[in-house]
């Protein structure tokens, strides 16, 4: 029983590279607790467009893309920083 407890507080935990928690990406919404994400009879679910829906994780996911893009290509400058261009050319020895 701890361990759906333990996966529920790690996926609700913000990530470090795009501040938004990785059920928010899948779902849409942060829950409150697990029991948010139970699924509810049909006459109890919100009357939500669904096509505004699919445009609103669309936009989500595109801009967590974006954000761990411009993430990686940070970490790759600063891992590149002291980095040096060597040029070997054929007479030397490697």
């Amino acid at each position: 029983m701890l361990l759906p407890n333990a996966e529920f507080a790690y996926n609700k935990a913000l990530s470090k590279t795009t501040s938004i928690s990785p059920i928010k990406v899948v779902y849409g919404f942060d829950p409150l607790g697990a029991l948010d994400l139970v699924l509810r009879p049909i006459d109890q679910k919100p009357s939500a467009n669904a096509e505004d829906r699919i445009k609103e994780i669309q936009k989500l996911h595109k801009q967590v893309k974006e954000t761990i893009e411009k993430s990686n290509l940070t970490y790759q400058a600063q891992a590149n920083k002291h980095q040096k261009k060597v040029v070997f050319h054929r007479s030397e020895l490697v």
